[in-house]
């Protein structure tokens, strides 16, 4: 990725439904050559997708959580099973599969730390691949708007 690459993909990630056109005013090039570009950063898979930002509160999502998950017997077959089990649950957000004292990490909204507990005494608790499990409680959750490549 070269320098215009980069502007692009930071223009984008801080705003995705601005116009080829006004994409290219920032950046500086001619909309032709900045649709050409973002093409080629689709095709490369630096682009992957586009999507919207929502408020998980606004969603009845008030608490999140992340679930530290060790499971028994290690394998892949193990690891990948939980991994769509989790995957397919309405309250999951997303799963990391992590090295480590755990397993898994597994990011969580919930209504409510009522519906937490609930969530792992249901969810969790009587999985038989389940070893163990902790919770982290998120007060606060920030990201950064844009990702910028690290120099090699």
């Amino acid at each position: 990725m070269d320098d215009i690459d980069a502007a692009i993909v930071a223009n984008l990630q801080t705003q995705a439904r601005q116009t080829n056109r006004e994409l290219a005013r920032a950046v500086g090039i001619a909309p032709s050559t900045c649709l050409e570009r973002v093409r080629s950063l689709r095709d490369r898979g630096v682009i992957t997708g586009f999507h919207a930002e929502v408020d998980l509160a606004a969603l009845n999502r008030g608490v999140q959580a992340l679930l530290h998950v060790q499971v028994r017997p290690l394998s892949r077959t193990v690891i990948e099973g939980f991994k769509a089990y989790a995957m397919a649950l309405p309250e999951v957000l997303s799963v990391f599969v992590v090295a480590g004292g755990d397993d898994f990490l597994v990011h969580v909204g919930v209504p409510d730390v009522d519906s937490l507990h609930a969530f792992l005494m249901d969810k969790f608790s009587g999985r038989r691949e389940i070893a163990g499990f902790r919770s982290s409680v998120i007060y606060q959750h920030t990201r950064k708007a844009v990702i910028e490549p690290l120099d090699p």
